[in-house]
């Protein structure tokens, strides 16, 4: 089961795109809502809303995914998908979120635009060499958002759960 949390201007219903494309292929997946406060406060509303934890696939859009990057360094799931994962804050490139990255020891896929002003690209391929498993697909031109590739980002994350080993 992969689970996806909304950004912070969204809800569980603004993840259903994505919940119902990754279903179409052959994946099942739902969506978490989450109370849109500080991501360290909230990760155990996460964790409720996650059947089989061990075995899960979590992450998220923006918020969702930082507030499951958080959990997954507590505690290791199967493993982590990062939609524009919200690497500093715009225009605050100092302000790294990565300090937990180190302790995610599960494969990791983010998907993010080259254009997103959460996450400069020259950082975010510099920071991805923190997490022990991570991959990184970026967009030319796409934002804060992937809705304009979310065919493309679909299959991608269909192609990356399906190549992980199986299941406890």
């Amino acid at each position: 089961m992969i689970y996806l949390a909304h950004g912070a201007s969204g809800n569980a219903e603004s993840m259903k795109p994505y919940v119902a494309g990754l279903e179409h292929r052959g994946l099942s997946a739902r969506a978490v809502g989450l109370p849109v406060r500080k991501a360290e406060e909230v990760t155990e509303r996460y964790r409720d809303q996650v059947d089989d934890y061990p075995n899960a696939v979590i992450g998220g859009h923006s918020f969702g995914g930082r507030v499951a990057s958080l959990l997954a360094a507590q505690e290791p799931p199967r493993a982590l998908v990062l939609l524009s994962y919200p690497l500093h804050r715009p225009g605050h490139p100092e302000d790294l979120r990565v300090a937990h990255w180190p302790r995610i020891t599960c494969p990791v896929l983010l998907l993010s635009g080259e254009a997103d002003p959460f996450a400069r690209l020259e950082l975010l391929r510099a920071s991805i060499q923190l997490l022990p498993d991570g991959r990184l697909i970026t967009y030319p031109g796409v934002s804060h958002g992937l809705r304009s590739v979310l065919g493309d980002a679909l299959d991608r994350i269909a192609v990356f759960v399906n190549g992980l080993p199986p299941p406890g």
